[in-house]
């Protein structure tokens, strides 16, 4: 828009004060010459065109939304969000009063974040994601607690569907999206938000050469295969540091990383960057959530030999006002017991855990060097023993053979396989009544070595409590009771993303 551009000119020329660096705004490169070391670049405004002379070029191209061509794009009032133009653009429209109902096509970290401001403003948000969940950079099981948030806050989810076309109303503007299996959604507005690919025109035709991901090839220099052309953020791929397998995980701050080291090596300098491990934080209303490093889903795929665990605990002492429950899950490689991965998601602070994983998982730590980690401790800041020791030794339990555990997922599975499997509550007849699992038998941890007769031992067993840490004890109670084939619920009804009832 204008506005924009009366913005832009008045950044660039402050910038050029300060730094003595010629900014040439509304001009587009349209091509490079690697042999001769030239570019030739348009002047939107005059319509005319220049060459640039370069002794050392970094491409910083950036990334642009995506989406296959549907029918009926072009409608008005649907969106991407890329530019303060879009957001501008979106927040007009919101603000008439002629949005009630949202449709987000996408859901990843832009379209939640989208839909927890539109509910703020009244609006009625439906996400539709092609994926069978959501936050496709995370596990299936924190991406349904995220789903389930979304629920309770109105918000309606579609997985593992498509949309397919738009419809308008006689306005011209959208009135409707259509899903694949025929159903329509009302719109008055649509964020497309599927996601983005690499600008890499530029380079592809002036010979440089592209990755596997599609994004320019660099080293760790941020060198392209042409000799004096650097590339640095999202245009560029990079290393994953856990698999060594060139990626392209387009984020702000590594792109901020690339740049500094590009800039430094343009100069003269020697500066590497040692790659990425897709470290990331967000936040979907009273949600947070985190992740770094590899999935247990990604693990599996890399051929790793991937053990997983899902523990809940609070993010302070937990008789410290405004203590929340974050849950954990850990990704390790059994073989080496190297921590490969982790996932925090929460109402309370999952920075401090994630990043903590980022370090450990960049110094190639253990589950046993992660345990032994002397973290800071004081109550208003962290339990004594951390969410992230508790989850480091709940994994090496795990890895011991002394903790059996099964995700909800496999539970759910297993139910709905016609299983006779005994769901075994370990708390107390209060917490029973305000919320349990369907199907699931009431024993108190106090009573059941006296009632573990009334169980069948031919029947597989799940024992459940609210975090997973009543449970683990007797699961052991029962094993020692001769039951062989009984497990404890990961996570307990903490990490459980499905329906519970109620005796209250």
């Amino acid at each position: 828009s204008q506005n924009d551009m009366a913005t832009i000119r008045l950044q660039a020329e402050e910038f050029e004060k300060k730094n003595n660096i010629e900014i040439l705004t509304e001009h587009r490169a349209l091509s490079i010459n690697a042999r001769h070391k030239t570019v030739l670049v348009r002047d939107l405004r005059e319509v005319s065109e220049k060459e640039f002379a370069y002794d050392v070029l970094i491409l910083a191209t950036g990334s642009s939304p995506f989406g296959p061509p549907l029918r009926g794009i072009d409608i008005k009032n649907i969106f991407t969000l890329r530019t303060i133009g879009d957001g501008e653009a979106i927040k007009s429209l919101v603000d008439s009063g002629r949005v009630k109902n949202a449709v987000i096509v996408g859901g990843g970290y832009i379209g939640l974040e989208v839909a927890e401001n539109l509910v703020e403003r009244g609006v009625r948000v439906s996400v539709v994601e092609a994926l069978e969940h959501i936050c496709p950079r995370f596990d299936e099981e924190i991406a349904i607690m995220v789903q389930k948030h979304l629920k309770e806050k109105g918000v309606t989810v579609y997985t593992g569907q498509r949309v397919v076309r738009f419809h308008g109303n006689d306005a011209g503007e959208v009135s409707h999206a259509e899903m694949e299996n025929g159903d329509m959604i009302e719109a008055d507005m649509i964020l497309w938000s599927i996601g983005v690919r690499p600008n890499t025109e530029l380079a592809k035709t002036a010979g440089i050469e592209l990755g596997e991901s599609g994004a320019i090839k660099v080293d760790n220099r941020m060198q392209t295969s042409v000799q004096g052309i650097y590339a640095a953020g999202d245009c560029a791929e990079t290393t994953h540091v856990v698999t060594g397998r060139q990626v392209w995980i387009p984020l702000g701050s590594t792109a901020n990383k690339m740049g500094r080291v590009a800039a430094v090596n343009a100069c003269g300098g020697r500066e590497t960057f040692p790659g990425v491990l897709g470290s990331s934080v967000v936040k979907v209303f009273e949600m947070n959530l985190a992740t770094t490093g590899l999935t247990g889903k990604a693990a599996r795929a890399e051929g790793y030999d991937v053990e997983t665990v899902l523990v809940p605990e609070t993010d302070r002492a937990g008789y410290i006002p405004g203590f929340e429950v974050i849950v954990t899950k850990l990704v390790a490689d059994r073989k080496t017991r190297r921590v490969l991965g982790g996932q925090v998601v929460g109402k309370g602070v999952v920075d401090k855990p994630i990043d903590i994983l980022v370090a450990a998982i960049t110094m190639k730590a253990t589950v046993d060097d992660l345990a032994n980690m002397d973290f800071a401790y004081a109550p208003p800041f962290s339990p004594a023993m951390s969410s992230t020791i508790t989850a480091a030794n709940t994994m090496r339990n795990k890895l011991a053979g002394k903790l059996l555990g099964v995700s909800a997922q496999t539970m759910k599975e297993m139910q709905v396989e016609g299983r006779e499997v005994q769901l075994v509550d370990v708390r107390n007849q209060a917490m029973y009544d305000e919320k349990h699992i369907p199907g699931s038998r009431l024993i108190p941890w106090g009573e059941l070595r006296h009632k573990a007769a009334e169980l069948s031992k031919d029947k597989p067993a799940v024992v459940i409590c609210n975090r997973g840490k009543s449970a683990y004890p007797c699961q052991l109670i029962l094993q020692n009771a001769g039951f062989k084939d009984v497990v404890t619920l990961e996570g307990g009804l903490a990490a459980y993303p499905f329906e519970t009832e109620s005796e209250t």
